[in-house]
């Protein structure tokens, strides 16, 4: 049984302001730091630390440590809670992380748990929830893709899946990547002629779509096949994907034999298609291995303290593609300890395979094994060969990772010296850490949008993108001045009471969980004279003055042509820049990716309002209320026509959910 436990620190260890560094335990040794951080707060942090440490049970658990602000710092596990946390305090020497960590440590908080594993999973758990500083953090955490062949369906649906796995049916994966799962599918169409098509699409279905003339569908919602026929392709594309590939292949061939000696040759040339088709998913994985069924395989590098995770999906001796990971960690830190870490968070959300192989040896690595074990409930072995095929296995993921990290580390060189650049074109006093270009999209004032686009030394940051829905009620339709006013102030409104900065603070220190500065240096408004008032007018109103954050407006050229651009500074005249000028390619760059999120946005809104539902708006009617509903009165109109008798007689109804409909629209009328 866990439980929660968190304790008020006396002010006094709070207030405390000595420089003393030596702090006794009941062992009486002293704390000994080799740091950069203050002695003092050092010293404040570890007699917090000691406060906490005075009450622990010596039983497994997860440990939190907060700063004065309340946000989580480091989120670590122990097999004995009261010896792990004692060790921040006794004479052991930290390195300047751990040091830094201690130091702005004011409140801690814990959950122990039944056994290690529990804490171990919890570990993972809060790690990916709350992304601490001090923490390897996994920042691609997208879910990755799999194959589900339904069975939930009197003939089973072939679709790409992601997320959790709530249908019934079977699942194959994961791959790597959207286009290895749209390829292995088609590839698996034409192999096994079974149905995409979702389930309303089916079974309204009069006559054979597309998929069937082409030889992609067998046709099952028109009865060109009986279901116990489509049953059995289903049943060959499940043992294929189970790895038995050669006995399916040996089948299909036996029965391509048997056409041609029947003098059937169309069926036996459907055969061979068939056959060609499970050779190209079997031939187009790249490196295969005969040693390994099952296995996922993860190879580290490190070079210029930035880490990179290559990892590579074996499923039924097949290669399903490979991807590259890069996990903020400080770096200091070992690289067992970031690939440890790495993995933990890696399998907290997905199923682990019987096999894993790593690149480094890590920490708890049985333990770890234990933990994915019991969540997959079968046996998970994880090892770091040395030797024979799976070491030249991790050889080649390694080579893969060292490539991946040097690309990245060129392609955030050739970005430093865009932002160099475009800080020398603007006038800025330096480079730019952080850009923002704002645009917004709509058709005369209808479902109008904005958006906010963010790039930096990394590129353009897409889990810092963000969507305005304009909601002033003073707005006039079209008026883009009060849109990009609206979107301004709300955007800076926001970000100054979430991260205050002082004065005196350097504008490009790192505040956000991934340690992306979360004040902009530079912002992009795409628009003229008019739309940049409106943004200046917009961040003084909330307090935040020109000399903090640089504002640049960029006006399209004549006839709209790009490297004609004309840009707008408060108080400067009107500019261009050179026509070559590699800083000019980047704005542009910029500018097209704003639009480019602002009209998908606003397509996205206006698709919704297209297809809204007015049963949407009744509180507590839900999807399967409303399902009900439609299934039995067929459409909306119907359903606003019932008598009140009637809507209690739908399937699924009770009084009150008949009444709320009735008066709904009969008020509405």
């Amino acid at each position: 049984m866990s439980r929660n436990t968190t304790n008020d620190v006396p002010p006094d260890i709070l207030d405390n302001e000595e420089d003393d560094q030596s702090v006794a335990l009941e062992s009486g040794s002293d704390v000994e730091f080799d740091l950069e951080a203050n002695p003092g707060s050092v010293q404040r942090g570890t007699e917090v630390i000691r406060h906490f440490w005075n009450t622990l049970p010596n039983a497994p658990g997860v440990y939190r440590m907060l700063d004065a602000k309340g946000d989580v710092l480091y989120v670590g596990k122990a097999k004995n809670l009261k010896n792990r946390v004692g060790s921040y305090a006794r004479g052991q020497a930290h390195s300047n992380r751990i040091a830094r960590m201690i130091g702005e440590t004011s409140s801690m908080e814990f959950v122990t748990t039944a056994t290690e594993t529990e804490a171990l999973l919890l570990e993972a758990n809060l790690i990916k929830q709350l992304k601490p500083r001090y923490n390897v953090l996994l920042r691609d955490d997208k879910s990755l893709p799999y194959i589900l062949l339904t069975a939930d369906h009197e003939a089973p649906q072939l679709v790409k899946h992601r997320g959790a796995r709530k249908r019934k049916g079977d699942y194959y994966g994961p791959f790597a990547s959207v286009w290895a799962v749209n390829r292995t599918i088609n590839a698996l169409q034409r192999a096994f002629l079974l149905r995409s098509c979702n389930d309303s699409y089916y079974e309204n279905r009069t006559r054979p779509c597309l998929l069937f003339q082409i030889k992609r569908c067998s046709g099952p919602c028109t009865n060109e096949i009986s279901h116990e026929d489509y049953a059995g392709l289903a049943a060959e594309a499940r043992a294929f994907l189970s790895g038995k590939s050669n006995a399916v292949k040996q089948r299909i061939t036996e029965e391509m034999q048997q056409a041609a000696e029947d003098l059937e040759f169309e069926r036996a040339a459907r055969c061979r298609d068939r056959l060609a088709a499970l050779s190209a998913i079997q031939g187009v994985q790249g490196i295969n291995t005969q040693s390994v069924e099952e296995a996922d395989v993860f190879a580290l590098d490190e070079q210029a303290g930035q880490f990179c995770v290559e990892v590579f999906f074996f499923r039924n001796w097949q290669n399903w593609g490979n991807r590259a990971y890069f996990p903020k960690a400080d770096k200091s830190m070992s690289r067992e300890e970031v690939l440890g870490s790495f993995i933990a968070q890696f399998y907290d959300d997905k199923p682990a395979p019987r096999l894993v192989l790593l690149s480094h040896e890590i920490e708890d690595a049985e333990l770890m094994a234990a933990a994915l074990s019991t969540k997959t409930d079968t046996k998970v072995e994880i090892h770091a060969p040395q030797r024979g095929e799976r070491r030249q296995l991790i050889e080649y993921v390694l080579r893969n990772a060292r490539e991946a990290l040097g690309r990245r580390l060129a392609d955030t060189a050739s970005q430093q010296k865009l932002l160099v650049s475009l800080g020398q074109a603007f006038g800025l006093s330096k480079s730019p850490r952080r850009v923002e270009v704002y645009d917004n999209s709509h058709i005369m004032g209808t479902n109008a949008v904005g958006a906010m686009v963010v790039a930096g030394a990394n590129g353009f940051m897409k889990q810092h993108y963000r969507t305005f829905n304009m909601k002033s009620e003073d707005l006039k339709p079209g008026d883009d001045y009060g849109m990009m006013r609206e979107m301004l102030q709300r955007r800076f409104a926001r970000l100054v009471k979430e991260e205050p900065r002082a004065a005196d603070e350097d504008r490009a220190a790192p505040q956000g969980d991934d340690g992306f500065p979360a004040w902009p240096d530079l912002v992009l408004i795409d628009g003229g004279k008019g739309q940049l008032e409106a943004a200046r007018q917009a961040l003084a109103e909330v307090g935040v003055s020109e000399d903090e954050v640089a504002l640049v407006g960029i006006a399209k050229g004549r006839d709209r042509d790009a490297g004609r651009e004309t840009f707008f500074k408060p108080g400067q005249p009107p500019f261009k820049m050179p026509p070559r000028d590699p800083a000019l390619y980047f704005v542009q760059r910029l500018r097209d990716e704003a639009h480019r999120f602002a009209i998908g946005a606003h397509r996205a809104k206006r698709k919704r309002e297209l297809v809204k539902n007015p049963l949407d708006e009744i509180p507590g009617i839900g999807p399967t209320r409303k399902r009900a509903l439609l299934h039995h009165f067929g459409t909306v109109k119907a359903i606003q026509r019932a008598a009140l008798e009637d809507l209690m007689k739908a399937p699924g109804v009770n009084a009150a959910t008949a009444r709320a409909v009735y008066d709904f629209f009969h008020e509405r009328g």
